[in-house]
């Protein structure tokens, strides 16, 4: 079924939103396992003009899978309102032009969304979306060879490293959380995991203001200000956040404030103050543009 709302799918996917890994390409068709109220339903998208053609596999109705995919991909946002937005400042105009089609990537699951952010703090796109997507093979349920991602719950019991698999399991298999590349990461993921198990029902944050999302998800070791808002973007849809790290910083000083040097958490509150509802967009497509269209390399 085709889905009228313009999008680049590829461009979306490849996009490194801390959401999720980008799905399962084979020839262009992107396809993933995603549980709804516990049932396991398998999304095909493919580009069919600059819409979407949707196909899936499941027990739930047309009415629910359209919901989820549109959910997913953001299908009810406004591109061409957004785009008259961002075509009336200088600053931002040749961004919907070289973006044009992007999109935000929402979670399915908003556990995997936090811990694909804390993997992605000081990291590559290519290497925490492996992780993750090794995460998925290890410990993830199996449906027709697409794999969920792992439950707080039964991720709290996930060994650290290979010394404690050795010390508690009796055998070093590779059954453990530094073997999927997390490095010093590891401690911080299966606290989260403690976290969103015993202390904090996962189902409440997105029922928050944005200001208490925020701070109660600042409480995870690990998550500072930039992976807390890449959390309350990508994985329960305040678009009004605003990730910001050094990167950010310096594309925004270059636009804004003649390179002067800013501290990041100014950064952060002018791009939440300026750009209102429309900020998680315009840091989305600010990070891309700069990363590809060479302004990123001019700004090192």
């Amino acid at each position: 079924m085709i889905i009228e709302s313009p999008i680049d799918l590829k461009l979306t996917q490849i996009s490194g939103q801390t959401s999720q890994p980008p799905w399962k390409n084979i020839d262009g068709s992107y396809s993933d396992l995603v549980c709804i109220d516990g049932e396991p339903s398998i999304f095909n998208v493919k580009q069919s003009g600059e819409n979407i053609d949707f196909t899936y596999t499941g027990n739930v109705s047309d009415k629910t899978a359209i919901e989820n995919v549109k959910k997913i991909y953001d299908l009810d946002f406004d591109l061409a309102k957004f785009y008259k937005y961002m075509d009336s400042y200088d600053e931002l105009k040749d961004m919907s032009k070289f973006c044009n089609g992007l999109r935000l990537f929402q979670a399915k699951d908003p556990f995997e969304c936090i811990i694909s952010s804390i993997c992605s703090a000081n990291n590559s796109i290519k290497r925490w979306t492996k992780s993750i997507d090794d995460m998925k093979l290890k410990w993830g349920r199996n449906f027709n060879n697409y794999y969920s991602f792992p439950n707080p719950n039964n991720f709290k019991e996930l060994f650290l490293d290979d010394e404690e698999e050795l010390l508690k399991s009796g055998a070093n298999e590779n059954n453990n959380l530094k073997s999927c590349g997390v490095g010093y990461r590891a401690p911080y993921m299966r606290k989260a995991s403690e976290i969103f198990t015993l202390e904090i029902d996962l189902s409440d944050i997105s029922k928050m203001s944005y200001d208490e999302a925020f701070e109660t998800v600042l409480k995870v070791p690990g998550v500072g200000p930039k992976v807390a808002d890449c959390i309350l973007l990508y994985g329960f849809g305040f678009i009004q956040a605003f990730p910001s790290d050094v990167w950010i910083k310096r594309i925004v000083s270059y636009l804004y404030f003649d390179g002067k040097d800013i501290k990041v958490e100014k950064v952060r509150e002018f791009g939440m103050d300026e750009f209102g509802d429309y900020a998680g967009y315009v840091q989305l497509y600010m990070f891309h543009y700069a990363r590809k269209s060479g302004l990123m390399e001019r700004l090192k």
